[in-house]
């Protein structure tokens, strides 16, 4: 009988059914957020990369935390649109459990990056003089690097583990995969595969905000000893990081009380609703909050745009 439930072959969206009455409307929204994800995303990521005077740590880590979000949105913001034009609500197992485990790699890097933000920017107001020695790019690439290989081994033993779960539904009630949804259709007691993975995410998040907060409260205390206009640009730098972090704590928890709300008789439409604030609001608030407060970036974005404005111009002269 197990193996019977683990052959089931395709998952059921319901969420893409309740979205179909004004698939339209869905569509050309969730069309124009993706296309600013990207196009917001992308331009930050060129302007560090074509720009040599920001090849520095600090752009570095902001530039992956933009290559992040256009990876985290394109696990289902592209396919959601597609099914909603074409009134398709199923996804096979195979799609489903990559989606899943693309959908977690992505909320995990985020929180990664931010813990090496928040390190980066320690480094830097507490350890000035040493900081050309202690983070250097190549320092920073090497713990993108690191967490890159870290995280994906970290989630791919949960979507293992999920795998394997006799399964006695197909009806997901989401417009994408997660590992969540997946457990409650299990057959069996799946609380190991919860426990885990309830201790593993809670652990992590622990660390990362530890050394978050550890590395800000260093940078405030440093802040009544160095001079004013040092003292500004790091609050600066704080305060945007911390934001950009806050955006993302605020979306996790929409995710987090809609599996909470679970068991709770609530519309579809309000679980749909937490999960479109949860998983499309902090890519899309990233770029847009460093292009506004980081003048270095303000200044060279708006610069490369006028020169492709001046290069379209002179093209159709």
């Amino acid at each position: 009988m197990e193996n019977l439930f683990n052959t089931s072959s395709r998952f059921t969206l319901l969420a893409i059914e309740e979205m179909e009455r004004f698939k339209y409307l869905y569509c050309t929204c969730l069309l124009v957020t993706y296309l600013l994800i990207v196009m917001f995303s992308s331009a930050i990521f060129i302007v560090v990369l074509i720009n040599e005077a920001l090849h520095q740590p600090m752009y570095i880590l902001i530039a992956n935390l933009m290559l992040n979000g256009i990876f985290g949105s394109s696990c289902f913001l592209p396919k959601l649109i597609v099914d909603l034009l074409l009134s398709s609500k199923v996804i096979s197992r195979l799609e489903c459990f990559i989606q899943s485990f693309c959908v977690t790699v992505f909320a995990y890097f985020e929180i990664s990056a931010f813990t090496i933000m928040a390190y980066d920017t320690y480094l830097a107001v507490c350890h000035p003089l040493r900081y050309p020695t202690l983070m250097k790019n190549e320092t920073a690439l090497k713990l993108i690097g690191g967490s890159v290989v870290f995280n994906i081994v970290f989630v791919l033993v949960s979507v293992l583990l999920s795998a394997k779960l006799p399964l006695c539904g197909s009806h997901i009630n989401n417009f994408f995969c997660d590992n969540m949804s997946i457990f409650i259709l299990s057959c069996t007691d799946s609380s190991v595969n919860k426990l885990y993975g309830t201790i593993k995410f809670v652990i992590y998040l622990i660390v990362s905000l530890v050394i978050i907060a550890y590395s800000y409260m260093k940078v405030l205390a440093i802040c009544f000893h160095i001079s004013e206009d040092a003292c500004r640009k790091a609050i600066h730098t704080l305060v945007t990081h911390s934001l950009n972090f806050s955006i993302f704590l605020v979306g996790a928890l929409f995710i987090f009380i809609r599996y909470r709300l679970e068991s709770v008789n609530l519309p579809l439409i309000c679980h749909i609703l937490l999960s479109l604030i949860g998983s499309t609001i902090p890519p899309l608030l990233n770029p847009v909050v460093y292009g506004i407060r980081t003048k270095a970036l303000r200044v060279k974005v708006f610069s490369h745009i006028q020169k492709m404005n001046k290069k379209q111009f002179i093209m159709f002269q």
